[in-house]
């Protein structure tokens, strides 16, 4: 039987898992999700079942590396961000994985700012907006002055990504986008790791390029095992290789996270202070990026006005651009928060929202992505350079699919070409596109993003 050459590709969301296998042309050949119910840390807050997790990959590993119809060239992991493995002088994990949700305790952070400059410079420094427990670095500290039992037997400390490969590979490494992930690690003005961590005593291994592969022993059989990649930094992959032209990417979902590739400047206090941050793309260049949460202020007003209006929770995907009542919220000057009027809700609040405002749920639904679409154009100017010189906007995830968003967004941005994209797994697949080589292919690889332009009106 002629067994096909994949890349497996394990993709560690915080709520799904996956396994996904790319072949040659980078299609997906098979795929596998699990979810894992979470478990509680040693404090008793939520966090990932690492163990569960660690077993399913080395089953997963074992089942396909022996399979019949599949010969695995290499394998790669992609994971969130913000979390780290700490390990004993065996290699061992002697800590839970723990949440980046988790509240920072006071008398962590404090003094670290004040030493480096104060949180404006040290989070300008680090393109890291103050976020406790979402800078992972600041994890380091919080385990030395809160568990200092544990802390004293830490001998290595690696990003998530990274502890996934040692574990098949024993290789202690880092890489560029985990440690550029707003992890409050990386100095973005020397680009090299940030001085307060030299000057705690914290010994980090030099980062090595994300196309960097090891040879691990797999179920008995040599498999090249890349170092790992941060997944907001995966997903940007795709596009740098595929895109002709300099480009904006948003990604949308329950947030949208606006990324630019190609504004290098350093972080404003003013876009520190609007939740701006810089990954770390895979050539090791800042990508800004803002992020705002418009997914779940969608769904939570979708919900209130079907109940309202008695109509199908799912009548929102027939609504398409009504040209007359777009006129009319501009004409009446509604584009700013009216539907939001009491101001835009913060996180999981849905106040404002009055229903007997609109006559129809067609009006109330215009209005809302009216709204909706200029707190994504606020959050995108914050990272459009003054010498700005993208030409495009990409839109994928969910919103991708809806008609009347992305033409309220072309609308604003006629200097710019609007396109969506329905690349699926991204991020899965920006993971193998650095592991292509290993297919032993002479010829480059050329992909094609299968782009939809969007008019706007």
């Amino acid at each position: 039987m002629l067994k096909t050459d994949a890349i497996l590709i394990f993709d560690i969301g915080k709520t799904n898992k996956k396994v996904l296998l790319f072949d040659r042309d980078l299609k997906i050949i098979d795929e596998e999700e699990i979810k894992f119910p979470e478990v509680t840390d040693d404090d008793g807050f939520s966090c990932d079942d690492i163990e569960n997790l660690e077993k399913w990959i080395d089953k997963s590993l074992e089942k396909y590396v022996h399979k019949n119809e599949y010969n695995i060239v290499a394998v790669n992991f992609t994971t969130y961000g913000a979390t780290l493995g700490f390990l004993d002088n065996k290699g061992k994990r002697i800590t839970p994985v723990y949440n980046y949700l988790k509240p920072m305790p006071e008398g962590v952070t404090e003094s670290l700012y004040n030493r480096y400059g104060g949180v404006a410079e040290f989070s300008r420094r680090t393109a890291s907006p103050a976020l406790g427990m979402l800078n992972s670095g600041l994890q380091i500290p919080w385990l030395k002055k809160y568990k200092p039992e544990i802390f004293k037997k830490v001998k290595n400390i690696l990003h998530f990504p990274q502890y996934l490969s040692f574990r098949h590979t024993g290789k202690i490494i880092s890489e560029h986008t985990s440690i550029g992930c707003h992890t409050a690690m990386w100095d973005f003005d020397d680009m090299k790791y940030h001085q307060w961590l030299a000057d705690e005593g914290i010994i980090l291994p030099d980062p090595v390029s994300t196309g960097n592969v090891s040879d691990a022993n797999i179920s008995g059989k040599m498999v090249k095992t890349g170092t790992g990649i941060h997944d907001s930094s995966a997903s940007l992959i795709p596009y740098l290789k595929g895109s002709k032209e300099e480009f904006i990417l948003l990604s949308t979902g329950t947030w949208c996270i606006n990324m630019n590739p190609f504004n290098h400047t350093p972080l404003t206090a003013n876009q520190l202070e609007n939740d701006c941050l810089c990954y770390m793309s895979i050539s090791q260049k800042p990508v800004k990026s803002s992020r705002v949460f418009i997914g779940h202020l969608h769904d939570v007003s979708v919900e209130r006005l079907s109940e309202f209006f008695k109509v199908d929770k799912d009548h929102y995907k027939k609504i398409r651009p009504d040209k007359e009542i777009i006129d009319k919220l501009i004409k009446e000057k509604k584009s700013g928060t009216v539907f939001f009027r009491d101001g835009f809700p913060e996180n999981n609040s849905d106040a404002g929202i009055n229903p007997e405002d609109f006559r129809n749920f067609n009006q109330a639904y215009h209005c809302l992505m009216t709204d909706l679409t200029n707190m994504v154009i606020k959050s995108l100017k914050l990272i459009i350079a003054d010498n700005d010189k993208t030409r495009c906007l990409y839109i994928s995830g969910g919103f991708a699919k809806n008609e009347l968003f992305t033409s309220l967004l072309a609308d604003r941005f006629k200097d710019k070409k609007v396109y969506t994209s329905t690349i699926d797994n991204a991020t899965s697949l920006g993971a193998a596109m650095v592991m292509y080589n290993q297919f032993g292919t002479s010829t480059g690889l050329e992909w094609d993003l299968d782009l939809k332009k969007v008019k706007s009106r």
